[in-house]
């Protein structure tokens, strides 16, 4: 049994979920909710299980290639039957459904493009060039769920969209240096990566001091922001065309990054963000670094993992300059879980 649990924990790749949390945390602090609600844990029960849904989709779809690059892997070592990964797909997934429509109709209108692009992603547009853009959009539109869940209304989307596709454009780059973690070979990615990494960084260390956004409906916000699409795990090799190529200015990213609250407690709040940032950008600057300089497949897969854990402090660092700095310390105290977490189940 405890063979099967650990060939589960891999298929899932269980320490991931560990970043799946703050996305909801994150929308709920730039909607400008002061504090979570129940319906913010269903939002958070919802992503997780959809995330879930894609691990398990992913690795059925791949299974004919892990058998040839990745033969330890659950499907292809026989550990986990492919029938049985392609169930708990569609479980988690009508799992997560459910959890976004007892949250309210606003969840489930972000809820159910999520999952129909969790699937789109794994069975098609995984190795296309729109691959990294639709992971990007994963993670935009799961921060929106926990805005949209946390307000009870899709047009809370307007003031969480900024941080929602900050946490996308890192996630652009580090999908896109994922596809080239089994063969290597391309120093343009984890260098565009590393550009990113800085960029978002500075923005977030930008000395804004704006209100912070009310919760509920703005009479100006548009629902059509929910349109953007929704992947979940970065394929594992280049597309027909080669390497996706990747450039800092083409990535997709905010305008401005939401805005650090006032108040006594401005000074406070402040050096919490700043704080977060440089360790965001500490946790991936070597690891990119590192394959820049030497695009091997181990070197790259490490910048990949490091890549993925870095979105727990830029998760914390985006609800620290929304405002709320309790929920920001909370994000990040699931940084040290992953990482134990890590060292028994790889993350990618």
């Amino acid at each position: 049994m405890k063979g099967r649990a650990r060939a589960w924990a891999e298929l899932l790749r269980l320490p991931a979920l560990f970043t799946v949390p703050g996305d909801a945390l994150a929308g709920a602090a730039a909607a400008g909710a002061a504090h979570p609600n129940s319906r913010t844990l269903l939002a958070i029960g919802s992503s997780l299980c959809l995330y879930e849904a894609g691990m398990a989709l992913n690795d059925w779809a791949d299974h004919a290639e892990d058998a040839v690059e990745r033969p330890h892997r659950p499907l292809p070592s026989g550990r986990v039957h492919p029938a049985s990964a392609l169930a708990a797909a569609g479980a988690l997934t009508a799992a997560g459904l459910a959890l976004a429509a007892r949250a309210g109709r606003p969840a489930l209108t972000v809820a159910v493009p999520l999952a129909a692009t969790v699937w789109s992603y794994d069975l098609t547009l995984k190795r296309t060039p729109a691959g990294p853009l639709t992971m990007a959009a994963a993670r935009t539109l799961d921060l929106l769920l926990g805005a949209a869940a946390t307000t009870g209304t899709t047009r809370a989307a307007r003031a969480a969209l900024p941080s929602a596709l900050a946490l996308g454009a890192h996630t652009f780059a580090v999908t896109t240096v994922s596809r080239r973690e089994t063969q290597g070979g391309s120093s343009l990615a984890p260098l565009a990566g590393l550009a990113t990494t800085g960029i978002l960084a500075w923005r977030l260390t930008r000395g804004h001091t704006t209100e912070r956004p009310t919760a509920g409906p703005s009479p100006s916000a548009d629902a059509s922001v929910l349109g953007l699409g929704l992947g979940l795990r970065p394929a594992r090799s280049a597309d027909a065309d080669g390497p996706a190529r990747i450039h800092p200015t083409s990535l997709p990213g905010p305008a401005t990054l939401p805005s650090p609250p006032g108040g006594e407690d401005r000074g406070l709040g402040a050096a919490l963000h700043t704080a977060l940032a440089v360790t965001y950008a500490a946790t991936t600057a070597r690891p990119f670094f590192h394959a820049t300089l030497n695009p091997s497949p181990p070197l790259t897969q490490r910048a990949v993992g490091s890549g993925i854990r870095a979105l727990i402090p830029l998760q914390a660092a985006l609800t620290a300059r929304a405002g709320a700095p309790g929920v920001a310390l909370l994000t990040a105290a699931l940084a040290p879980a992953a990482r134990s977490f890590a060292r028994k189940v790889s993350v990618t």
